[in-house]
């Protein structure tokens, strides 16, 4: 079973057919809304906004232990996530669409593992590829079937959130090798890695970074809506045929 998590600018799927919608209830409290299960093209799905259907839930507080275990739950096996991200290496311009291959934590706080307690054994999962390189095959193969111009690999650097970030901040991720910002990518990834969940991500542009080409004196909301809006279009596009590709396999 395929799972689409998907992040702000993409809190409904509108290709996807929707059978019923699940309230699931987890050891670790309720996820960020119902889960909504369909079809996209005769292809069984499961949709999860991230930050909950009226976009109300800041990263940070974003119940990522119950969102991954719902899904399991559910029998989902592969999970791809869509989430948007500030550009910071100057090829990541706002529209485009980047694969990422590694990923940098710097959130703090947030709790990050189902191993928590004294109820099981501590497993130290193996985090050196953070993204299931098949998952990443077939957005990639999907991208490259319908021409779109993307980025396929890079390092997500993960930070707190709910704020932007300022030049100096920006410039320091950069010197630690990153090439995008976002707010979501951890503890999900990791989560997902803890329960066997074949988990890649799709980052959109949203915004050049702070300091970075337009953004070099402030960051202005209006375009970085627009650029979701109209790249969300092509993202739910492609994702019809990420689905059809997975079940093909």
């Amino acid at each position: 079973m395929l799972a689409i998590i998907g992040g702000t600018g993409l809190t409904q799927l509108a290709n996807l057919t929707i059978t019923h919608r699940q309230i699931v209830r987890t050891p670790y409290g309720e996820a960020s809304g119902a889960l909504t299960m369909g079809e996209i093209n005769g292809h069984e799905v499961i949709f999860l906004a991230r930050h909950g259907y009226g976009h109300t839930i800041p990263p940070h507080q974003v119940n990522y232990l119950a969102n991954l275990w719902a899904l399991k739950e559910q029998n989902v096996t592969h999970i791809v996530s869509v989430a948007s991200v500030g550009g910071i290496h100057p090829d990541l311009i706002p529209g485009m669409l980047v694969i990422p291959d590694q990923i940098i934590d710097y959130t703090y706080g947030r709790k990050n593992t189902y191993f928590n307690g004294n109820d099981k054994a501590v497993r130290h999962i193996d985090f050196t590829e953070p993204y299931c390189e098949e998952m990443r095959r077939q957005i990639l193969s999907t991208l490259g079937h319908a021409s779109e111009t993307h980025i396929d690999r890079g390092v997500y650097a993960c930070v707190q959130g709910p704020r932007l970030e300022t030049i100096a901040e920006i410039n320091r991720l950069e010197r630690d090798g990153a090439t995008m910002v976002g707010m979501t990518g951890m503890p999900e990834a990791c989560l997902a890695r803890e329960l066997d969940l074949k988990y890649a991500a799709i980052g959109v542009v949203a915004n050049y970074a702070a300091g970075r080409g337009t953004s070099k004196t402030g960051i202005d909301g209006n375009e970085v809506q627009t650029t979701l809006d109209a790249a969300m279009i092509r993202v739910r596009n492609l994702l019809e045929h990420v689905v059809a590709r997975h079940h093909e396999k």
